[in-house]
């Protein structure tokens, strides 16, 4: 079933928030920036510090960033998912920086869109090009004492 889309209010000026910060990560703040009464749809996607990687056990990571082009990178994948899904009228991308234990958020994005296929497809490529465009490198630190840079 294809959903009528000039039926849809038009789009103001999409709302983008962007952030790299050493603080925890809080979902309800991210789901605020993109709350919008015109939006059925939020897509909601949070990273979170697994205990293994490849086979070994993770002890914690740290998260280190170019910041001075991080940032800038970040609002450029904000603007690209807005670009390439009209519908969207609010994006949020959040990494933290520093050190995460196991089970602590390391990443968010959240889209809003009048449609949930729309929001859900936009966060999807929000994250992809987030882990594949933005200066961010991660450092694993194994149970076993050893430490790694795993992409790098």
């Amino acid at each position: 079933m294809r959903s009528d889309r000039s039926l849809d209010p038009p789009r103001a000026q999409p709302r983008i928030t962007t952030r790299l910060t050493p603080e925890p990560l809080d979902a309800g703040a991210a789901h605020r920036d993109v709350d919008d009464p015109a939006c059925g749809g939020i897509g909601l996607f949070l990273g979170v510090v697994r205990d293994h990687h490849e086979g070994d056990a993770v002890d914690h990571l740290e998260y280190e960033a170019w910041e001075d082009q991080a940032g800038p990178a970040l609002e450029a994948v904000a603007r690209e998912v807005v670009e390439r899904f009209p519908g969207v009228r609010a994006v949020h991308l959040s990494h933290r920086l520093g050190r995460l234990e196991v089970g602590d958020v390391s990443v968010i994005v959240a889209t809003s869109a009048p449609h949930r296929a729309e929001a859900l497809d936009a966060a999807r490529f929000g994250i992809d090009h987030l882990k594949a465009t933005v200066p961010i490198w991660k450092h694993e630190f194994l149970i076993d004492g050893t430490e790694r840079w795993p992409g790098c």
